[in-house]
């Protein structure tokens, strides 16, 4: 049923006897014909991007404005209805994924899609939350500016669901997280009243930064409406490169050797390793090197100054750091094809089988001690098994993997042994300064092991911000925080 016919499908029992139906009445009238319970149509927002979680919810809702998302959010609080905010539904945590026991409403940010103008002189561009990332970056090249950050999913994500996972992605490196690119936030709090941070201030010193908070809180301590994203000056030369290295050590001190030789031009740094070279060439994506180096690192330069030389002097820092092999991009397509195989990696390795997956973050220098000590280690206790480990090393973070031995039930022994890797990485992660949540979010896949090994005072502070801001706790629950 849909658009406020009667339906039994939006009524359920509570454990006090008392009915939603009102409630969920009073939700759907808050957006006119935007809503719907029609199972068909709520299907694929129940369930998350790798097809790992599954929900339920009794109906989903499209506000159009603040104004409506407010009265949504007023009518849930009345009637102490859950709700789950969703954007393009690309998280890999499930964190836009309701819970499986039911209640909650989903409230999708897809109509609230409109990009404002690019403000040239501040730098700067208002969005709607539900803008996808793809529309943000035409509309901020349109003008002569460019948003830097980028990832995958950037035909589908939204900008609302980017600051709420503070995403990173491949910029990182020299732009910072999603955190460092938010000028200004509008977000609809708890009870309903409507943050006003959306002004794009450079300074300021009035007490809390409240939009910091949900910068990172996974819609658990509001919804995002619209955000003042910062922009940067289009580069004016940029060079792409992929080079052979003989271990992290060595990708690493290469990366030293790019900022010492080229300043501050290193945009990526992407380190991937040759069974994951191996992975992408067996779904039919040629190889960029004719060596087998076991390590390879994706390099991207840019620069906002007319650099001609630029592409020598990387060939120059390659060659003085001992690189045996690397080949730089002579046009625009090779460069494409470059990125195209680390682009490709995870859905290749996605294709070749399930594995055990972990989006981990280490002090930088600390990266290739982690690798060195963890891989042996996790491959010996789980006799077989294969680490699968690649990502960000100029910011630390990587996506380590644990595949299944070769010729086994993938699904079956991550369904297995899965638990117990996770826990042997994450100790190890914690126990060198690192972080079990590098840029997928917490969601609800990883609560229960943030609460096991989450420094106690900062999960303490955690439950008491979100007491204090949604007491009745029907902002998205069961996320980020037990």
């Amino acid at each position: 049923m849909m658009r406020g016919e009667e339906s039994r499908s939006i009524v359920q029992l509570r454990d006090d006897g008392q009915m939603l139906t009102s409630s969920l009445h009073a939700i759907a009238a808050a957006v006119g014909d935007g809503w719907s319970d029609d199972a068909g149509v709520l299907a694929p927002h129940l369930v998350d991007w790798r097809g790992r979680v599954h929900g339920a919810a009794e109906m989903i809702v499209w506000p159009r404005t603040t104004a409506q998302v407010a009265a949504v959010v007023r009518a849930a609080a009345a009637g102490q209805v859950a709700l789950v905010p969703q954007g393009g539904n690309t998280g890999l945590a499930g964190g836009a994924t309701p819970a499986a026991s039911g209640g909650a409403v989903i409230v999708s940010l897809a109509r609230m899609a409109a990009i404002g103008a690019v403000d040239r002189a501040g730098l700067t561009l208002t969005v709607e939350a539900g803008a996808i990332l793809a529309d943000v970056h035409a509309a901020a090249a349109a003008a002569g500016t460019t948003f830097p950050l980028d990832l995958a999913a950037k035909g589908s994500a939204t900008i609302g669901g980017l600051v709420a996972t503070n995403a990173g992605g491949v910029q990182v490196l020299r732009h910072g997280t999603m955190r460092a690119r938010v000028a200004g936030l509008e977000a609809v709090l708890a009870s309903g009243a409507v943050l006003g941070q959306l002004s794009p201030l450079v300074k300021d010193t009035g007490g809390y930064d409240i939009k910091q908070l949900l910068i990172g809180s996974e819609g658990t301590l509001g919804i995002i409406t619209r955000v003042a994203l910062r922009l940067a000056v289009t580069p004016r030369i940029h060079v792409v490169a992929w080079a052979g290295v003989s271990s992290p050590d060595a990708a690493l001190a290469l990366l030293a050797q790019l900022r010492g030789d080229l300043g501050d031009v290193v945009d990526s740094f992407e380190l991937i390793p040759l069974a994951g070279v191996d992975l992408v060439a067996a779904h039919g994506q040629r190889p960029p090197l004719n060596t087998a180096a076991p390590w390879q690192v994706l390099i991207e330069l840019q620069s906002v100054a007319a650099a001609p030389g630029l592409a020598a002097a990387l060939a120059d820092a390659l060659a003085a750091a001992g690189v045996a092999d690397a080949v730089i991009a002579q046009s625009e397509a090779q460069a494409a094809a470059l990125w195209r195989v680390r682009e490709t990696l995870p859905e290749a390795e996605r294709r070749d089988g399930v594995a055990v997956k972990h989006d981990i973050a280490l002090p930088v220098p600390a990266l290739p001690a982690f690798v060195a000590a963890a891989t042996p280690a996790i491959e010996a206790q789980w006799a077989g098994s294969r680490v699968f480990a690649f990502g960000h090393v100029g910011d630390g973070n990587l996506h380590y993997n644990v595949r299944a031995p070769v010729g086994a039930d993938s699904a079956a022994w991550a369904a297995t042994y899965g638990a117990a890797i996770t826990r042997a990485v994450n100790d190890r992660v914690v126990a060198m300064g690192g972080s079990i949540a590098a840029e997928h979010g917490i969601g609800q896949i990883k609560v229960a092991e943030l609460a096991r090994v989450g420094d106690p005072a900062r999960l303490a502070a955690m439950r008491a911000v979100k007491a204090a801001l949604d007491p009745l706790g029907i902002m998205n629950p069961g996320k980020v925080i037990a």
